[in-house]
């Protein structure tokens, strides 16, 4: 532990703890991505301007509440999304949210490899796989500092990002006569608002799910909450509205094809590879430390190895990034429900994670996360909210059912 400086088998000490500021490029650094901008793109010409922004609203209003709760346990205790899971799934139970996290995190460091390399060949003519290659290796050699790089990373990559794709969009609008002349624009094939809002949900549950990977490192629970809400209902936002306009105006739903459009090749490729570079970081560092859990071996090493299969599956990955999302919408929100409700329920546990005692398998545990995606599937609503609240309200049923002897045991102690 003592080369250890990710913390990732045990809690971060107060020593190590960081400012709200730059907890908070992090994050925003997370949520920077392309793909949101991909989604608002379909958002934007699924939706009137009404409907859209009510649904990027209210849809990244229920990400900023949901990772709120994570971010306020992650830095209540110092713990990963990871070791948080040995509580609720057990020491060995947690290696299947492990598994399913930080292999969605190696899927999304992929896809955005791909979504690098494809639009920069089109523009300059460079090799795809010769893009793919040095993109993915340049950040997997990074993710190597930890958390302290993706502090860096984001000081300059969050404000750049921010300004020259916000003079994109202004540009943009403005060469359409404004703001009246979006709003009169109408769907040629209306989206259901249900959909749209699961669309929302979905493009950022596996990420927001670890978020106590990253505000673990915050000096207050609630500075970990302020974090949250700033990074996925403003950041969040901010990309499905970059991408809405893009698309309503261009036909493009990512704003480096937009700049490329308007003749800023130079500025559309800063920002894309900036864009997705931090969240591509992010999502390694999260992997690292999931497989961390499973192996014993210190995350950034895992992180490295990540980063070089991402690399090599780049394409598949991107090729098959609807069913990825889909996917993702229904089976990762039941494990943050979990893990939620068992902290709520049983927060004395978590206080003194060296001496704390766990399960090998937790079954109420893994039997909560298949009825939350149980429930996303089958419930009508939206799916990642009714997989969240399957799992949480399932788990607060079964654990004093299933575990009532190791309970009772815990409350005499």
């Amino acid at each position: 532990m003592s080369h250890d400086n990710d913390y990732s088998l045990g809690p971060v000490p107060k020593t190590a703890r960081k400012g709200v500021v730059s907890l908070t490029l992090v994050m925003l650094g997370l949520t920077f991505f392309s793909a949101s901008m991909w989604t608002g793109g379909s958002l934007g010409t699924g939706l009137s301007f009404n409907d859209f922004f009510l649904a990027v609203l209210i849809g990244n209003l229920i990400l900023g509440i949901y990772t709120s709760f994570l971010g306020y346990i992650g830095a209540s205790t110092g713990l990963s999304t990871h070791l948080l899971a040995r509580f609720s799934f057990g020491s060995k139970g947690s290696w299947l949210p492990s598994l399913l996290l930080g292999g969605t995190q190696v899927g999304w460091f992929g896809v955005g490899v791909a979504m690098f390399a494809i639009p920069v060949q089109k523009a300059t003519g460079i090799d795809t796989n010769a893009l793919i290659v040095i993109s993915g290796l340049l950040m997997t050699v990074t993710v190597y500092f930890g958390i302290s790089a993706l502090m860096v990373l984001s000081m300059v990559a969050v404000p750049a990002i921010a300004i020259l794709g916000g003079f994109s969009v202004f540009s943009a609008v403005d060469s359409i006569g404004g703001i009246a002349e979006l709003q009169k624009i109408q769907p040629a094939e209306p989206m259901d608002f249900s959909v749209a809002l699961a669309m929302v949900v979905g493009s950022f549950v596996s990420a927001g799910t670890l978020t106590a990977d990253f505000v673990r490192f915050g000096k207050k629970p609630m500075g970990a909450v302020a974090i949250t809400m700033i990074a996925f209902f403003i950041g969040n936002s901010l990309m499905f509205i970059f991408g809405a306009a893009g698309a309503s105006v261009t036909g493009q739903s990512d704003i480096s094809e937009v700049m490329i459009a308007q003749g800023l090749l130079i500025p559309a490729i800063i920002v894309l590879g900036l864009n997705i570079w931090t969240t591509n970081d992010n999502a390694l560092y999260a992997s690292g430390l999931g497989f961390s859990n499973i192996t014993g071996l210190p995350s950034k090493y895992v992180s490295m190895l990540n980063g070089l299969i991402g690399t090599v599956c780049a394409l598949w990955l991107y090729n098959n990034f609807v069913g990825w999302l889909t996917f993702l919408s229904l089976a990762i929100p039941p494990i943050g429900g979990v893990i939620i409700a068992d902290f709520f329920s049983n927060r004395k546990r978590y206080m003194n994670f060296d001496n704390a005692a766990f399960q090998t398998i937790n079954w109420a545990g893994i039997i909560a996360v298949a009825i939350g995606v149980a429930a996303g599937k089958f419930l009508p609503g939206v799916v990642p909210v009714n997989a969240v609240l399957g799992g949480a309200i399932s788990y607060l049923l079964l654990n004093p059912m299933i575990n009532k002897k190791s309970i009772s045991e815990t409350e005499t102690v």
